[in-house]
């Protein structure tokens, strides 16, 4: 406690007057307005708090370790795997339970006899009429000469198929390691897709309607070189 601060007095601070008091307030620094029993109170509350406190005595938690046992030392995989668990990233650190060797990605195995790889386009703007005249011309040939044949033929639609085509041969050569020279068109058709509906304004405030067809093409190849 301050030299300048009063003890409270035997009786306690309700023996004081009321300017003893507010002289008692000012020089602790505190509010002096109000009654005295509001004075008595603030007085009694300051000296409350103003009470030192007993210090906790804090405590560590240690490690017991036995006289003359020698600490254990990690072995050589072990500051192998921290030190790859510091250099990597926090997002790819990898679990020892969890670790496994990247094993390479091999092809599947190309079966003894004939395959069908296809593929498919949905919803391709154009009439299925239009379509499958051409398809007509590709069915049953072989890749390479199915693929000069739409390059060369003179419908819009060619090229929406020769797109198909070379999908079907990129699926066979991703999955089976087969190239153009060894796969025959085997089934191409063409499925009716949904009719979007639009209008066009005519003479007299009339309305005509336009229908914009839609197609599914399909083609599947195979490994039979034989012509049909």
């Amino acid at each position: 406690m301050s030299a300048d601060r009063r003890q409270a007095p035997e009786g306690g601070w309700d023996t004081l007057k009321v300017d003893e008091l507010r002289d008692e307030l000012e020089t602790r620094g505190l509010p002096k307005s109000g009654n005295k029993d509001q004075l008595v109170a603030r007085l009694e509350e300051d000296d409350a708090g103003a009470a030192p406190e007993e210090a906790v005595p804090e405590t560590v938690a240690e490690e017991a370790i036995a006289p003359g046992e020698p600490a254990e030392e990690p072995t050589a995989d072990e500051v192998a795997e921290e030190e790859d668990e510091e250099a990597a990233p926090a997002g790819l650190r990898r679990s020892a339970e969890t670790t496994t060797a990247a094993e390479p990605r091999t092809a599947a195995p190309r079966p003894d006899g004939a395959l069908v790889i296809s593929a498919r386009a949905k919803y391709v703007r154009s009439a299925p009429r239009k379509a499958r005249l051409v398809m007509d011309h590709i069915r049953g040939k072989k890749v390479e000469q199915a693929q000069a044949i739409l390059r060369h033929a003179p419908r819009a639609v060619s090229e929406d198929i020769l797109k198909l085509l070379n999908s079907a041969v990129a699926n066979a050569e991703s999955s089976y390691e087969l190239g153009p020279d060894e796969l025959r068109v085997e089934r191409a058709f063409v499925d009716e897709g949904p009719t979007i509906k639009r209008f066009r304004p005519r003479a007299r405030g009339r309305a005509t309607r336009i229908l914009k067809r839609t197609s599914h093409m399909t083609i599947e190849l195979t490994t039979d070189g034989n012509e049909r």
